[in-house]
This record gives structure tokens, C-alpha cells and sequence, in this order.
């Protein structure tokens, strides 16, 4: 069989089943691929396509506006521009790429690559601002290159204005940009663009004066071209909010203080209401509406006069002699003794072995004999050296935070600072030590470690003036707060049991502060009845101030005073930093009190000043009912 044909390899059987089974698979996984995509995803598809020719823009909700007492606007809005980058394009934003919009837009290529990074972490569907108060130049750059530049938009905003600058600014506070990370976790409650109050009032009630934003659908081509608009959202205003400053009142008090560091406070002791808050130097709020430089930042924050700070409620700092008031108030009310009680001041004293000098003994003399009375209008410092002496420091601190120091008084500002009045339980607490009886002696005159605000001060002086009753301060009106669903902090009228005799004489004696030749007669204004009290506390040690003669290490002034003396309608606190001696700050208070009469058209209806009557400052005998302990 040599001739046959060798016989050809049979195709195996087992592989055209298999064949049948492969393509059966692929075509089950194309079929099972397109019902994914065709009907399991469809919606997701469908709306990422939306996306690509609908652009979502939010629409800014302007904040309401900020008012004085009198409706005047102390802060508004003005109309902007801001340009808005877009990241979920398919085109990655290369560093060619984000050079040229940084310098169509005269933006720091650097600055913007660091923002772009940090935004590099939020989802890609959101927008980031990369230029705020935009101008026209920035403007026509944007509408001019769509095609370049389709990532970019406008969008219009309403940019914050301040138009008095630095009037007020301690109180009224600054806004600044919503971060992107807090845009990511709020939902929909923020957008890009949006600014969220920083300090202040803009703080305090951001809530209240932010509104709700809009949003604007635009169709767009593939270039990012317009091309159409659907139906916008309105975006609904923030509610304004009046508050109980008196912008006149305010001026005045803003002028009286001059470029003197140091803070006014002005409030109506019937209600608690703040006529007038300054605190300087101040800063321009207009300054950060559209974004601040990190130069100007630094500036602000190292400055050693800290303008950023409220020193209204943020400056604790000794209050000198208007603590005396404390002390003679404790001295009385517990019957330690009695306002006919004399002491003998040769200028200086003697406890515990060391001695303790009177302000007076810089002319190398004393007061001579002086009752409660005199010891108040001249500011005798031995008389309250003695009298802290008996009195003992936990009774002085009991009385002075029934008062109103050592704590908050509850105003409606953040960041308000407690000051301080030491006990020995703080003593041992910090400085682990038992508490010296000398350091009490300091104490009793508003020296040592006791700090006070300027607003506290204000606050103590008004409910004394008032019989021991003592209202909340406060910037914005409860009954409009609650006519806004807004709960307003609790007014927290106070009354501290204070006896008649007890009311008579401090307030007897603040009045002879100003008219009996005491030490606040620079306050005294023709016509008007003003009482008060002045103060001046050491920053550093006599010796040590007479020896380097340095401007930081003058004597801090104080002064505070209400009128009218027989029925207080304004009470004012005044702090000049480093102002050297109280005879600086008391003027300063009668300019405001002085303009508050005149703004009422009071001061020449009044009748001329006179002497007390034994029955007049006596109050009102309150109940026994304790302070309650202010946050």
C-alpha cells in the first residue's frame, strides 16, 4: 500500500463545543454589560451627560444689612464679580494651562497652582473661587476666552461694605470666605462664593444675616459657550438687623478717644442696652470683603497695639482705683464699718511689715484724716489699704463678682473675657502657694492680679447707680431677635441685696469724685449731674517706670461715670492704655455724656447741678436673690 496518501489528523470533537461555549460567555457578558450601562446605570449616565451642557452657577445671596438704633446703615453690600474655576472638565488643568489663567486673570501662578492643590481633595463637581471683586478687566478676560478657557465662569455676588471703615469695627467685625472644606460638608448650605461672618457682630448673628442662595442652570456648548438658560432659583436675602448703637453717640465717643489706644463704653443701665463701643486703634473691615493679603495679615495680627483685639471685652487689665468702689461697698453692706469711719493718712501705711504708699506721697505728703466720704472723692489709698486689711480677701471677692467682675457679663459679642478676681483657691491652684495677707492689701485698691474690662466696669457702676439692679448688656434688640425666630440670649436682670446706706454713700461719694474737687473733675460738664469714679493702675512698678521713662510703661487711665446722678440714663467707662493718669480719661467721658444730653436735646432743659440730698442715690432695696453665674 505503499502508494496511498498518508491519512490526515482528525479535528478534535471536544473543541467545537468549546468554541460554542466562548462565544455563547462573550455574548452573555456584552449582553449583561449593555443591561449595566443601558438600564442599571442609565440614570447616572443621563445625568453626567445633563452635566456637560448644563452648568449649575450659584446665585449669591446678599446678607442683611447691619443698622443702628436710628435705622442708619452701618454696614451694606455692593454688587461684585467673582471668577469661578470649574475642575470636572475632561481637560486636565496643566501648569500651561493654569499660568495663563493666572496671568489673564493677574492672579500669582504660584498662589493659584497652592490653591488648586488644596482643593485637589474636594469633589471634582465643585467649583472653587480663584478670584474675588473681580473688575471689569477680569471680566472681559472671562467672556473673551471661552474657548481657551471654557473652565472659567462669572458669577455675581454681593460684596460686603463697611462705609464708616473703622467706626465700630471692634463691634461690627469682618467677614471672610467660606472655606472650600466646610462648602464640601454643608451640602448645598454654602456655595463658592459665599462669605461667613469672622468676629464681631457679622459673627455673632451670621445665622440671622445669611440668607439662602439661588442657583442659575445654563446650557452650554462643548466649547463652554452660553448657549441658553433654564429657570433660575431666586436666591432669599438675610434678614438685617438692628442694633442698639447709636451711630451719633458712636462718632463722638470714636473722636473723644482720638488715636489713643484704649476703649469706650456707653450703655443705657435701665435696660443694658450699648450706646456706643469703640476700641482702639481699629482696623478697616472693607479691608478682608475682598480677601486679605498674607502681608496685611501678618501686619494685623504682630501689631503690638493688636487692633484686632475688642479691648471693650477682650483687654483684662487692672482697674486701679474704681475697685475701691468694691471694697467700700463690702466695708458697709457687712457692717465692718460705718461711712463715718476715719482713718489717719500721712501718705503711706504699714501692714505685715512692709510698707504701702498712697499716690498722693509722690509730693511727699498725705491726706490727713479722711472719713469714707473723702477717702472715695479724693481716692485714698490707705483708707482702702486699711480697709482690706479688715475685710479680708475672700469677703472682697465675694462682693466684687456679685458686682459683675471676675465673670462675663453675657454680651452678645464673641470672644468676651472673664478678667480675674484672685482667691486664695486660685493662688494655690496656679501659682501653688497659700495666699500672702499682703497681697490683699493690693487687692482692696484694684491692684495685684485683678483685671476688669472696660464693659464690666461699665456694667458694676450702672447697677450701683441703679439700686442693685443690674440688666444683661446687650447689641441687638430681644424683641426683634424674636421676631426673626432667632432666640434671643436671656436678659438676665439681676438683683444684688444692697442696703440704703449702703447705695448712699458710694454713690454720695462717686459724686464728689467729679463735683467736690475730687480727682474726676475733668469729667464735670455745666448743666449735668455726673457722678463717677477715676483709676490708675500700675503696668509696672514706680521704680521701674520712673527709671526708663519708656511711654509702654505709663500708668493705665480709667474713669467711668453715669448721669443724670438721681436718675442714670447712660453710664460710660473709658480706658486710655498707657494714658499716664485718670485726669486723661475723665474729660473723655464727659464728651460723651455730654453728647448723649445733646443729642436728646436734654442738656440745657436741665436744671443746674447740685449737691445730693442725704435721700437721693439711696436705690431701690432689692430682694435677696443671688447672682447667677454668667457663662
Amino acid at each position: 500500500m505503499e502508494g496511498r496518501f498518508p491519512e490526515e489528523p482528525r479535528f478534535p470533537l471536544w473543541k467545537v463545543p468549546f468554541l460554542q461555549y466562548v462565544v455563547a460567555a462573550i455574548f452573555l457578558v456584552l449582553v449583561a454589560a449593555y443591561w449595566h450601562v443601558q438600564i442599571i446605570q442609565h440614570r447616572q449616565y443621563l445625568q453626567a451627560s445633563e452635566h456637560n451642557r448644563i452648568r449649575e452657577l450659584p446665585i449669591i445671596a446678599p446678607r442683611g444689612l447691619i443698622l443702628d438704633r436710628n435705622g442708619r446703615v452701618l454696614v451694606d453690600n455692593l454688587p461684585a464679580f467673582s471668577v469661578l474655576l470649574s475642575r470636572d472638565g475632561a481637560r486636565r488643568l496643566t501648569p500651561a494651562l493654569v499660568a495663563g489663567i493666572a496671568k489673564g486673570l493677574r492672579l500669582d501662578p504660584a498662589a493659584l497652582e497652592t490653591q488648586l492643590k488644596q482643593a485637589a481633595s474636594l469633589p471634582r463637581f465643585q467649583p472653587i473661587v480663584i478670584k474675588k471683586s473681580a473688575d471689569m478687566q477680569d471680566a472681559a478676560f472671562v467672556e473673551s476666552h471661552r474657548i481657551e478657557y471654557p473652565e472659567l465662569d462669572l458669577i455675581q455676588v454681593q460684596q460686603r461694605f463697611y462705609p464708616k471703615h473703622e467706626v465700630g469695627s471692634a463691634i461690627l467685625g469682618y467677614v471672610g470666605d467660606v472655606s472650600p472644606k466646610l462648602i464640601a460638608r454643608s451640602g448645598k448650605r454654602y456655595q463658592p462664593g459665599d462669605v461667613m461672618g469672622k468676629s464681631g457682630i457679622e459673627r455673632e448673628y451670621n445665622a440671622l444675616l445669611s440668607g439662602v442662595d439661588g442657583m442659575c442652570r445654563v446650557i452650554v456648548n462643548s466649547r463652554g459657550q452660553e448657549v441658553g438658560a433654564m429657570t433660575p432659583v431666586p436666591p432669599r436675602p438675610g434678614r438685617n438687623l438692628r442694633l442698639t448703637l447709636d451711630l451719633d453717640l458712636q462718632l463722638a465717643a470714636e473722636q473723644a478717644l482720638g488715636d489713643r489706644s484704649g476703649a469706650i463704653v456707653a450703655l443705657d443701665p435701665r435696660t443694658g442696652q450699648i450706646l456706643a463701643m469703640v476700641s482702639h486703634p481699629g482696623f478697616d473691615p472693607n479691608d478682608f470683603t475682598g480677601g486679605i493679603s498674607p502681608g496685611e495679615w501678618k501686619q494685623l495680627i504682630k501689631d503690638p497695639k493688636d487692633p484686632l483685639m475688642n479691648k471693650a471685652i477682650q483687654a483684662q487689665l487692672a482697674p486701679g482705683s474704681i475697685f475701691k468702689l468694691v471694697t467700700a461697698t463690702a466695708a458697709i453692706q457687712t457692717g465692718t464699718i460705718k461711712p463715718s469711719f476715719t482713718v489717719f493718712c500721712p501718705g503711706y501705711v504699714v501692714f505685715y511689715g512692709h510698707t504701702y504708699h498712697d499716690w498722693i506721697w509722690v509730693h511727699h505728703r498725705g491726706h490727713g484724716t479722711v472719713d469714707l466720704h473723702r477717702a472715695i472723692v479724693v481716692s485714698c489709698d490707705v483708707y482702702f489699704y486699711t480697709l482690706g486689711k479688715m475685710l479680708g480677701i475672700s469677703t472682697i471677692a465675694r462682693f466684687a463678682k456679685e458686682l459683675g467682675l471676675g465673670r462675663r457679663t453675657g454680651v452678645d459679642l464673641p470672644g468676651e473675657e472673664p478678667g480675674l478676681i484672685p482667691t486664695p483657691q486660685w493662688v494655690e491652684k496656679y501659682y501653688h502657694h497659700p495666699w500672702y495677707p499682703g497681697e490683699t492689701i493690693s487687692v482692696a485698691i484694684g491692684q495685684g492680679a485683678v483685671a476688669a474690662t472696660p464693659l464690666q466696669v461699665a456694667y458694676m457702676v450702672g447697677g450701683l447707680a441703679s439700686g442693685g439692679v443690674f440688666h444683661r448688656p446687650h447689641l441687638a434688640f430681644y424683641s426683634e431677635l424674636a421676631r426673626d425666630r432667632v432666640d434671643p440670649p436671656a436678659d438676665r436682670k439681676c438683683r444684688v441685696t444692697l442696703q440704703p446706706a449702703t447705695l448712699q454713700a458710694v454713690c454720695n461719694g462717686m459724686w464728689g469724685v467729679v463735683n467736690e474737687g475730687g480727682t474726676g473733675v475733668g469729667a464735670r460738664v455745666p448743666g449735668l449731674q455726673i457722678a463717677g469714679k477715676t483709676g490708675t493702675a500700675q503696668v509696672v512698678s514706680a521704680a521701674l517706670r520712673h527709671a526708663t521713662h519708656t511711654a509702654d510703661y505709663r500708668n493705665n487711665a480709667w474713669f467711668v461715670g453715669y448721669a443724670l446722678f438721681d436718675h442714670p440714663q447712660i453710664v460710660v467707662s473709658v480706658l486710655v492704655m498707657h494714658g499716664g493718669e485718670s485726669s486723661v480719661a475723665a474729660p473723655l467721658a464727659g464728651d460723651v455724656i455730654k453728647a448723649y444730653f445733646e443729642e436728646h436735646n436734654a442738656l440745657h432743659a436741665l436744671p443746674p447741678s447740685a449737691a445730693p440730698q442725704p435721700e437721693v442715690a439711696q436705690g431701690v432695696q432689692a430682694k435677696a436673690t443671688p447672682l447667677p453665674v454668667l457663662p
